[in-house]
């Protein structure tokens, strides 16, 4: 019984800590991922640059402009 209440009390502890870890920019808006350029943590870079670079061709031209704007912005930092 003990060690059944350690395995339920680690399993649930890691369900609730692995989301904190991981980044899904899938369920980000557009704005928001333009907004988060040059914030984006090391480990965390390849995966929004890939979600962000799928979305460039449906973007609008007030997105496209910020966007520029803002990987501008980032490559000067």
């Amino acid at each position: 019984m003990i060690k059944f209440k350690k395995i339920l009390a680690i399993s649930i502890i890691t369900i609730f800590i692995t989301p904190s870890f991981a980044v899904d920019y899938s369920e980000m808006s557009t704005e928001e991922l333009i907004v988060i350029i040059g914030y984006v943590k090391k480990q965390n870079k390849d995966k929004f640059e890939k979600e962000l670079k799928s979305r460039v061709g449906t973007m609008n031209p007030d997105e496209k402009a910020k966007y520029k704007k803002n990987l501008e912005k980032s490559k000067k930092k």
